[in-house]
């Protein structure tokens, strides 16, 4: 650890004793060790809904479910945690990266952030971290370089009480070499964030990372109680007919039902993706009851997230309509 990254967590640790943070008791924002049960979202989740005898799991709000008011700032990410619980009544918030991309070794807007995570009761879960390189790559360099540039995100989530934060594995290359690398990368990573209590989870997320069964072979690779995944009842296009990764229609999808049963023994996190829903408020592209089924049977007690990302509903009404149907499903399978 550089010396510039020890003062600044220094100086974080002063910031946060100024506010009153703590690690245990009633803190909404206190920090945690990394989770040792690879079934489990992480060893203080087990939600008040199950005390209520509703649900085996916590909902949370993943950030990108508002990420078209985000992008057109009507939406700062600072009043996320508050308009997670004022407008949707979610105490677990999930952060993406984007929203806040240059604030990483911001003492002063982490500071705030937490502030204001604080003043509203809503728990940091996790920090979804994308651009920062590929931990997949088989080129050495890349991927070295790759791992260093999400130690600034490690040490934010640390700060901010946070649990986990979530990565991509992708890489350019065949499917053997990008899983070796993607091993490697993580594994590094992990010890990383193993220091810091921190999880270090992938989500099927494109290319192979899509494939359940490679990237489950890539967590029996690193084999570390702090690295898992965060399976994504959606994300399961393997390949586009467009020049990127997410761009252009599917042509190659794998069976979500089959990857999300493959990922559960190592998830630390779950996403329900919704785009669209029927009239009796059931999601058209994704069977919730055999999805969350799937989720229960894998013993998973632990954070499901929010991710609406359609079209036809606004962001708002998208987000009811999940969490409705998380909390009807859920309280039956």
């Amino acid at each position: 650890m550089s010396t510039n990254r020890r003062r600044f967590l220094q100086q974080l640790g002063g910031l946060a004793a100024g506010f009153g943070v703590v690690s245990t008791g009633l803190a909404a924002c206190g920090g945690n060790e990394p989770s040792s049960d690879t079934t489990k979202a992480d060893s203080v989740s087990t939600p008040a809904a199950t005390a209520a005898g509703k649900l085996f799991f916590e909902i949370s709000l993943a950030q990108w479910s508002l990420h078209k008011p985000l992008w057109e700032k009507k939406l700062d990410n600072l009043d996320f945690p508050l308009v997670a619980k004022r407008d949707y009544g979610i105490s677990v918030v999930e952060y993406v990266n984007q929203f806040f991309k240059d604030k990483a070794k911001d003492e002063k807007y982490l500071a705030e952030l937490l502030k204001r995570c604080n003043d509203n009761g809503v728990k940091n879960h996790l920090i979804m971290c994308d651009g920062e390189g590929s931990l997949g790559s088989p080129n050495d360099k890349e991927r070295l370089q790759a791992v260093e540039n999400h130690y600034k995100w490690v040490d934010a989530a640390k700060y901010l009480g946070c649990v986990t934060i979530r990565v991509n594995a992708h890489g350019e290359g065949s499917r053997e070499d990008v899983q070796k690398a993607a091993i490697d990368g993580l594994g590094r990573l992990g010890e990383y964030g193993a220091k810091a209590g921190i999880n270090v989870i992938v989500e099927n997320h494109g290319g192979y990372t899509s494939d359940g069964a490679w990237l489950a072979a890539v967590m029996k690779g690193v084999n570390k109680p702090n690295v898992g995944t965060l399976p994504d009842f959606g994300n399961f296009c393997i390949k586009r007919d467009g020049k990127g990764m997410f761009d252009g229609k599917c042509v190659e999808e794998y069976d979500r039902y089959k990857g999300t049963q493959e990922l559960m023994p190592y998830a630390k996190g779950v996403s329900a993706k919704a785009y669209d829903f029927d009239a009796q408020g059931n999601c058209i592209e994704t069977d919730y009851n055999k999805m969350l089924k799937i989720v229960k049977d894998a013993g998973f007690t632990g954070y499901i997230g929010i991710e609406f990302e359609g079209d036809k509903l606004s962001p708002e009404e998208g987000i009811k309509k999940t969490k409705a149907l998380l909390e009807r499903v859920g309280a039956i399978v």
